[in-house]
């Protein structure tokens, strides 16, 4: 399968990169550059351009595979028949569709072709009222919290980030991006600012036991007063810390291994982190549309995807089966 860009790269990266361009999307000159400017200029978040290389990459094999071999010969049916065909999640369905109509679109734009094919394609109808992702009820959070040795640098890192996540409902990868200026002083409390999704910042207020886990991180790991990131990787097999920044999968890898070392039988992730969170400030009482204000959320349904209370109340009702 031929791939359209390098996956997963900076634009910068990219620069040299036309030729992965896939021969549907390239049936002359100025179609490749559309194509190419399509994932270097018009996508800057690189996940998505991750996601929807991978989505174009796969179209483009199985139109090669039909003999359709230019991309102004693709129809309206064709995208229906492929977008048919795929075994996978009706979310995933759904995210391939998307990321052909916006490809499509920008090669109209461009002159390269007359219509969008994939325009008028309906995709699997998916709604989705409560999200999937688990979450830990609060004694598991103090749990997974407790558990973790903090004589180290290594263990007060992760302490502070998994209760950076916990009471800011954070996105790992605001998380990652964060850097020592990013924790700061205001109105006697400490504050942090987030990098959000599309280039936004999001700043909260620290409740009071993630201003002492942060205090104990920078402390601890006497990185107090410089501007490099906050939360660093560590230095090989040791317990002290590189000055390079913890990817997203390092963070994943170790709430894995930090909930397996505390007995926690939950299969968690960073979501479940967040989600865990909210959860716990609406069964307290919170409102939702702070909930979504406290997240970022774009929209309050989002927001409910996370939240978790019911599961408490099936579980209450499952009980009263006396058998």
């Amino acid at each position: 399968m031929s791939e359209i860009v390098v996956v997963g790269a900076s634009a910068a990266s990219l620069v040299n990169a036309r030729e992965r361009v896939p021969s549907l999307y390239a049936p002359d000159e100025a179609a490749a550059v559309r194509a190419f400017e399509f994932f270097t200029v018009n996508i800057r978040n690189p996940n998505t351009r991750k996601a929807y290389a991978r989505a174009a990459s796969e179209f483009a094999a199985w139109c090669a595979q039909r003999g359709i071999l230019d991309v102004r010969q693709v129809r309206p049916v064709d995208v229906a028949s492929y977008i048919e065909g795929l075994q996978i999640a009706p979310p995933s369905v759904k995210q391939r569709l998307a990321a052909l109509r916006m490809l499509f679109d920008w090669l109209v734009i461009g002159q390269v072709m007359p219509v969008n094919p994939a325009g008028s394609v309906r995709g699997p109808r998916h709604s989705v009222k409560k999200g999937k992702t688990p979450v830990l009820a609060a004694d598991e959070v103090r749990q997974l919290l407790d558990a973790i040795d903090v004589s180290t640098p290594i263990g007060l890192r992760d302490r502070a980030l998994i209760g950076l996540m916990v009471y800011t409902f954070a996105r790992v990868g605001a998380v990652v991006q964060m850097r020592l200026e990013d924790v700061y002083v205001q109105g006697r409390r400490l504050w942090v600012r987030l990098h959000e999704k599309g280039g936004k910042q999001h700043e909260m207020p620290c409740h009071h036991r993630l201003e002492e886990f942060l205090h104990a991180y920078i402390e601890g790991a006497g990185i107090a007063g410089d501007k490099t990131v906050l939360f660093r990787s560590g230095l090989g097999r040791t317990s002290h810390l590189s000055e390079r920044a913890m990817s997203q999968s390092d963070v994943y890898r170790m709430i894995r291994r930090r909930a397996e070392r505390a007995g926690i039988r939950t299969r968690i992730g960073c979501h479940s982190i967040r989600a865990t969170g909210i959860t716990e400030y609406l069964r307290n009482g919170g409102r939702l549309e702070i909930a979504q204000q406290m997240a970022n959320h774009e929209s309050a349904r989002t927001t409910g995807l996370y939240d978790r209370r019911g599961d408490q109340v099936s579980l209450d009702e499952v009980e009263r089966i006396r058998i």
